[in-house]
């Protein structure tokens, strides 16, 4: 009866391993499908669409080379302000160097942007914290410099 017992809690623990290696995996590919949807519309000049990946609220935190933005609206107009036509937006791309997770429902992701465009490059490193709200993930803060 012991190892009938045994071989009970050894299975249901590797099944509950692998579940929860299975449901961050799956929060991974949903985290990278919002980083390639937000690459794909800075691409196009579509910041508004760039910016569906973050968090719509006064609480999102944006903490850049000029100091600290706070909200969702506040965060648009910086980057209007700082990418104001195609030229300056130019070609996004990403090299996702780490994505962890901090607890159920939320992530860090670590990383590297490069941006090629007609008025010179822009390189540089962010840290996004990515929450799972509503069923969506988005960046309720960014460090970017």
């Amino acid at each position: 009866m012991k190892t009938v017992l045994y071989i009970f809690i050894f299975l249901a623990s590797s099944a509950l391993t692998l579940n929860a290696q299975n449901s961050e995996e799956k929060d991974k590919k949903e985290i990278n499908a919002v980083l390639k949807a937000q690459r794909i519309a800075w691409s196009k000049d579509n910041i508004e669409k760039f910016m569906e990946g973050y968090w719509k609220s006064d609480s999102l935190a944006f903490y850049g080379s000029n100091g600290v933005v706070k909200g969702w609206e506040s965060t648009l107009e910086r980057y209007k302000k700082a990418y104001p036509t195609e030229e300056h937006t130019g070609t996004l791309s990403f090299r996702i160097n780490e994505i962890s997770k901090i607890t159920d429902g939320a992530y860090y992701v670590l990383g590297e942007y490069h941006i090629k465009r007609e008025v010179g490059n822009a390189d540089g490193i962010f840290m996004l914290v990515f929450k799972k709200i509503n069923g969506e993930w988005k960046i309720i803060a960014d460090t970017s410099t």
